[in-house]
């Protein structure tokens, strides 16, 4: 076994729920210091000690929104690097749940039309893993490497993507 130090790689899940041709998006406004800020992504967070991403999932769902998840979908991995930073990010839709939704301390919850979430403020891998959902492309890695906010590459299963 190697020497060096083990550090674990931060490991966190997002989901995208869907509900009649909209997923529910989380608009990052509330949060100082956040990367996320102003930018509209799915709900999720890190994995804490003992849990499995979907229990991590489950519990961020319901923190986030209120709802209980019923029926969903592990749809990729994704190896987010950002500036020398990198986490495995489990990605998740979900169409069956229960409950009221609540507000959320991290941004504002919408439901958006699928057609109009390119032209939101997301990160520019977002854009590549929303084509592969609505491709219903099978279980996928991508891995996204972002420099001062700007994606520098992107590779699908083992296969550099062309970024334009």
């Amino acid at each position: 076994m190697s020497e060096e130090k083990n550090e674990r790689l931060p490991i966190t899940t997002l989901c995208y729920i869907e509900q009649d041709e909209k997923y529910l998006m989380l608009h990052r406004v509330r949060k100082q210091n956040d990367c996320n800020r102003d930018k509209w992504i799915g709900v999720g967070g890190h994995l804490e000690q003992g849990e499995s991403p979907e229990d991590c999932l489950l519990r961020e769902v319901k923190e986030e929104t209120g709802l209980t998840l019923t029926r969903f979908r592990f749809r990729g991995l994704i190896t987010f690097l950002l500036d020398g930073l990198q986490e495995y990010m489990c990605l998740y839709t979900a169409d069956g749940f229960t409950g009221e939704r609540i507000d959320c301390d991290e941004g504002d919850l919408e439901w958006v039309e699928k057609s109009r979430i390119e032209s939101l403020p997301l990160w520019e891998g977002d854009k590549i893993f929303f084509r592969l959902l609505e491709e219903e492309h099978p279980f996928f890695s991508l891995k996204l490497r972002y420099e001062k906010g700007d994606l520098r590459e992107a590779v699908l299963d083992g296969k550099v993507l062309k970024i334009e």
